[in-house]
């Protein structure tokens, strides 16, 4: 699908990497509809992009819904926001369990309930959601996270099966650690040696190629990253015990630690 002049709806788009997607998007050609909570942050950058900005805090279903409303015809959906919902499942309370749900799960489906049905109706349209690496491979201390992006994956794969002879597309991305911007690099933890990572940039041209290529998953991460995470889907116990050995409790630790705030 091209993205010259069609009409686009980001989420999440008050973040570093929502700015990267919203650039490049913008770039193509794309008419732009941003929206997040931070009103304060989208501004600037709608004026910079002449694109659309509409506040909205996906936690909440009415929210959702005003946004749906105000956001007119929307002919590709990319769903980037989400929460970090970082640490042992003990340690959130029940309200930051149905934030966290709701923001990186629910609001995605929502959406999509929403907006495809003119898509299919139109017979042109896609849909892309931001998953992790970690909907693919669980690491210690982010069941609730890595619960929300397995989930974001399956929903995706099964929709995108749902539409395939619609003419609407279905893509998720997988970005693993993010530098520069993101949930991560907002953590300030040190990665261990050898752990490689990405760029925003390099998450906003995946989104551009899952979009015009109708790819239906891209990984963003470097090669190390990507081979651990097939070896845990072939092979979870033998790469949760490579993982303990390279020190991913301690780090899970140190980024639970450094996004509890973000809940």
């Amino acid at each position: 699908m091209s993205l010259s002049g069609a009409s686009v709806l980001l989420t999440g788009a008050s973040g570093g990497i929502g700015h990267a997607v919203a650039r490049e998007l913008s770039r193509r050609g794309a008419r732009v509809t941003l929206t997040g909570r931070r009103a304060g942050v989208l501004e600037p950058l709608a004026s910079e992009l002449g694109a659309r900005a509409l506040s909205a805090d996906l936690s909440e279903s009415d929210d959702v819904n005003r946004l749906v409303a105000d956001a007119g015809e929307v002919e590709i959906l990319v769903s980037n926001a989400a929460l970090p919902a970082s640490g042992t499942l003990e340690s959130f309370s029940i309200e930051e369990i149905d934030r966290a749900l709701a923001v990186n799960l629910r609001a995605p489906i929502a959406l999509a309930h929403a907006l495809v049905p003119a898509m299919v109706a139109r017979g042109r349209g896609h849909l892309v959601f931001m998953s992790s690496l970690a909907g693919k491979a669980a690491t210690p201390g982010s069941a609730l996270y890595s619960a929300t992006k397995y989930g974001l994956r399956g929903f995706a794969t099964a929709l995108r099966a749902d539409l395939r002879a619609s003419g609407v597309g279905v893509s998720a991305i997988f970005p693993g650690f993010i530098r520069d911007a993101g949930m991560f690099a907002d953590a300030q933890v040190r990665l261990p040696p050898g752990v490689g990572t990405s760029s925003p940039e390099d998450v906003a041209r995946a989104v551009v190629t899952a979009i015009e290529r109708n790819r239906g998953e891209i990984d963003v991460a470097p090669l190390p990253l990507r081979a651990g995470t097939a070896l845990a889907g072939l092979a979870p116990e033998i790469s949760a015990t490579i993982a303990r050995r390279l020190g991913s409790e301690a780090l899970s630790r140190r980024i639970g630690a450094g996004q509890r705030d973000k809940r």
